[in-house]
């Protein structure tokens, strides 16, 4: 009988020796359930064929063309990858909506002997457990923002405050971007249905009886939206304002997009996206900056011409609470140190 699951949690700690998506290469790189190994029992291209021939020709045939070629590709997999499994292992198998793929490779797997078992509903279950968590249901966390203006360190102060067991949830890590027109990295973003994923994951995997930090964003990071269930919760959440010099702000930023400023080709035409806010002259004196090799003056005339503006528009549009100012100076290794230990204490304490 097929295997169901009530929530994301119980689906994460499902207790099986491995989980397997036997959905063609580009459904699995679009999302796939966190741990799953992929060992497609049809091919992108032979899924098309399939399909066309059910929908053109006959399903009966599209069915005998399936059948062959999912036992063929099970075969190749048996012979490779699984070839050193033992008697005892417990597969956990899934498919689009747990019809035939998942349900003829777990038959197989099986009458090997292997204790394998289906996912009722297949990926969809999956997928509607996580819309239902982030869409519908209210987070149980309590989320306690890292809030400042551009250039604070506010995601490296995230990651030392992990490291001093501190409960963090990095949405830009999750997303892949630094939170800002500049902010791109190379390999580019997940798509939503994947980066929601990984949101869920690392969701479950906190304690909701204890305080979880989070830096302030936008409702988007990148291209990404943040969901309606944790948008919710961060506009509520109150926050620990992380306060520095201009001249440190300038030199940390100038330092954390060393890959952008020295890459001119790709930072100048996103400075002259800013045209449209901040005219053209202005635009321009920062062009010139970056041409000139002057980058930490490129980061203070930005955040002195753009984020810095931009954010306290923001804050007096949308006024917060403000559990705890931290200063952090001129952003030295020392100074983020000192800034993470208080923080934690204070988060520890409340």
């Amino acid at each position: 009988m097929p295997r169901a699951f009530a929530s994301v949690s119980e689906f994460l700690a499902h207790g099986f020796d491995a989980v397997i998506d036997v959905r063609s290469p580009s459904e699995y790189a679009e999302d796939h359930v966190p741990g799953a190994v992929s060992l497609p029992v049809l091919s992108d291209d032979e899924r098309a064929r399939v399909g066309t021939i059910y929908v053109q020709d006959s399903p009966f045939r599209a069915r005998k063309l399936g059948a062959a070629l999912v036992a063929r590709n099970a075969a190749a997999h048996i012979e490779g990858p699984l070839a050193d499994k033992g008697g005892s292992w417990r597969p956990l198998v899934y498919c689009w909506r747990g019809g035939q793929r998942s349900g003829s490779f777990t038959t197989i797997l099986g009458q090997i002997g292997w204790r394998a078992e289906q996912v009722e509903g297949g990926y969809r279950s999956w997928r509607r457990l996580v819309q239902r968590t982030l869409y519908e249901e209210t987070l149980p966390h309590r989320l306690i923002l890292l809030d400042g203006l551009t250039g604070t360190a506010k995601t490296e102060l995230l990651h030392r405050l992990a490291k001093l067991g501190v409960q963090v949830l990095d949405l830009e890590g999750l997303a892949r971007h630094r939170g800002s027109l500049l902010g791109g990295q190379p390999g580019g973003q997940p798509g939503q249905k994947a980066f929601e994923t990984a949101l869920v994951a690392q969701l479950a995997a906190l304690d909701p009886a204890r305080p979880v930090l989070a830096e302030a964003e936008s409702s988007k990071v990148g291209a990404l939206s943040l969901p309606p269930a944790l948008w919710s919760a961060m506009q509520a959440a109150p926050r620990i304002e992380i306060t520095a010099t201009l001249d440190g702000r300038a030199r940390y930023l100038a330092q954390a997009y060393s890959d952008l400023a020295f890459d001119r080709d790709r930072l100048e035409p996103l400075l002259h996206q800013l045209v449209p806010l901040r005219g053209r002259a202005t635009v321009d004196r920062w062009v010139a900056l970056l041409r000139d090799g002057r980058f930490d003056e490129l980061a203070a005339a930005l955040m002195t011409d753009h984020y810095d503006p931009a954010y306290r528009r923001s804050r007096s549009r949308h006024p917060v609470a403000v559990l705890q100012t931290v200063d952090v100076g001129p952003l030295t290794g020392p100074d983020l140190e000192r800034a993470a230990e208080r923080i934690a204490a204070a988060v520890t304490a409340g």
